[in-house]
């Protein structure tokens, strides 16, 4: 008996349910009128979350993805509604996280024609999408968004991209129902590759771990800790790699690279090998590649085979999932202590934690250190890009993974509140989220607070305001003769009275004790609540390199 033929809006919301999909960001428009329909009759099935800009929908699919590891789903409609993802499209893309992004357009026939709100969006995401499809025939569609779900969560995850025209969402097919898709079979790099990796790292005599968000995605980090052990070697992470492992981790030494720890930065350019495990060589970890890792053979392991050798030539590349290889590659490495680059390290150590901010007062440093008291292991901490990003990254404290949640390397301001709200969405609001933003990230997605209210977001929103766009204005005070052009914002926005008109509670705070009261009573508030924390807008983030230089040229004070 065939089955009963319904339309391609019914299928798409179908395959969504048969996928596992429970949850889904998006505003509605002309041309996903008939899906907006499909979901109403599968609102007990599928929640649709409504948010204030198409932006704000992509970057809450970002954050439940990163948040759960299960693949994240956005909707809009043509024109302004798909081209306004593709900033977070593309902030998935560059962090490498499992997203679909469902895009309605105008019909076929009247494609090509530059009909009202007919827009290429195929075209315009090939560079920032793992895989995207344009919908010509409703019996393909069922097919194509099994593939996108497969593609995105597949190898190195990813956004993926379905165009769908109105006369395909109206148009009849039978569906055949399917179990989710499972993910392409994890595999290990070859067996003579490993073996190479292993001799290399058995001979290092100041062996050093760079690991980065691969070791997430692949549940790698118990491996991770494995080999460090084996190797005695110090370890540091690129910015996704955050939260892979616990802070307090002793071989652990931090974030390295641009805006790292100082420990961890001068150690991995002191390393005669280096082991990168699912993580890229980007100009934040390198800056002059010229100058970089001179002395060190790299190790480099990742289940994207085009990041060996892209831009920092790979001693031992092996293309692999990082789980399968390093269980492989262990069982091969010679346990050894390394007591002579110990004592270096423990000099470098001592270095740094001599450079430490020590300033009392309504410091980073001291906020923080506060904001670590007030959370727990559970909490998920969300940024917006800029230097609270940065402080965040070096000053807050993680013990289980998936609980640092930020834009890394796209760095895209207005990241967080969309974040924030899908990743409380993903852990079934369930867990108090912190997110920690600029005045600057802030007022580009500010509309997100009515979101937040709406839903009751159990989340404490923490500004920290100097009145300044804080990074571009420290370039320009250590490169730029302090020719502050433009980065000063001179806004009269009174963040209390902006959230209280949205409907959540504020705080002002201007020292540490009215922050630990305002803290106080954000635990007690069941939904948002925000503070803003004045500080000076010459706070700087320290150490960095110099643009254009190296680790030799590595700023520890301005």
């Amino acid at each position: 008996m065939k089955s009963k033929k319904i339309t391609g809006a019914e299928i798409l919301v179908r395959v969504l349910i048969e996928q596992g999909t429970d949850i889904v960001f998006g505003y509605p428009g002309g041309q996903v009128m008939d899906i907006y329909e499909s979901l109403f009759h599968h609102r007990k099935e599928i929640k649709h979350i409504l948010t204030a800009h198409e932006q704000g929908a992509a970057h809450a699919a970002d954050g439940y993805a990163r948040a759960t590891g299960k693949t994240g789903v956005v909707i809009a409609t043509s024109g302004p509604g798909a081209t306004n993802l593709v900033t977070g499209i593309a902030a998935a893309y560059m962090d490498s996280i499992p997203v679909v992004a469902i895009t309605g357009n105008v019909p076929t026939s009247q494609i090509g024609t530059d009909s009202f709100q007919e827009v290429d969006i195929t075209g315009i995401t090939i560079p920032i999408t793992k895989h995207n499809f344009f919908v010509d025939d409703v019996a393909k569609l069922a097919g194509v968004l099994r593939k996108a779900f497969l593609l995105a969560a597949s190898g190195r995850p990813g956004p993926v991209l379905v165009d769908i025209p109105k006369d395909v969402q109206e148009a009849l097919f039978p569906y055949e129902p399917q179990g989710p898709v499972m993910k392409e079979s994890p595999f290990a790099a070859k067996d003579i590759r490993i073996k190479e990796a292993a001799a290399i790292i058995n001979q290092a005599k100041r062996p050093y771990i760079y690991f980065g968000g691969g070791i997430i995605s692949s549940d790698a980090e118990e491996e991770l800790l494995k080999l460090s052990e084996l190797t005695d070697a110090p370890m540091g992470c690129s910015m996704m790699g955050i939260s892979a492992i616990p802070s307090d981790y002793p071989r652990f030494l931090g974030m390295q690279g641009m805006h790292g720890h100082y420990s961890s930065t001068v150690a991995m350019n002191k390393a005669d090998v280096i082991i990168a495990l699912g993580v890229r060589f980007n100009d934040r970890s390198t800056n002059d590649r010229l100058k970089f890792e001179p002395n060190a053979k790299v190790v480099h392991i990742d289940i994207d085979g085009s990041e060996l050798s892209k831009t920092v030539e790979a001693y031992c590349g092996l293309r692999g999932e990082l789980k399968q290889t390093l269980q492989s590659l262990l069982p091969l490495i010679e346990k050894r202590e390394n007591e002579i680059w110990w004592k270096n390290i423990k000099s470098l150590k001592n270095s740094e934690a001599a450079m430490a901010d020590k300033r009392e007062g309504f410091t980073p440093a001291n906020l923080y250190s506060i904001l670590n008291k007030f959370k727990n292991e559970n909490t998920p901490v969300v940024t917006d890009v800029g230097q609270h990003q940065v402080w965040a990254s070096q000053y807050m404290n993680f013990y289980k993974k998936r609980k640092f949640i930020s834009n890394c390397g796209l760095g895209a301001m207005g990241y967080g509140m969309g974040a924030a709200i899908g990743a409380s969405f993903g852990l079934n609001r369930k867990e108090k989220v912190l997110l920690i933003t600029g005045d600057g990230s802030f007022g580009m997605n500010l509309n997100e607070l009515a979101t937040a209210v709406t839903y009751n977001i159990p989340m404490t929103i923490v500004i920290l305001n100097n009145h300044t766009l804080g990074m571009v204005r420290q370039l320009q005070t250590m490169f730029y003769h302090k020719h502050y052009s433009a980065t000063d914002i001179d806004r009269k926005t009174d963040f209390v009275l902006l959230a209280n008109s949205f409907g959540l509670k504020a705080r002002k705070t201007e020292n540490l004790s009215e922050l630990e009261k305002a803290l106080k009573e954000a635990d007690n508030c069941k939904g948002p609540f925000l503070i803003e924390c004045v500080i000076d807008k010459d706070e700087s983030v320290l150490p960095m390199f110099k643009p254009g230089g190296s680790t030799e040229d590595i700023i520890t004070e301005i």
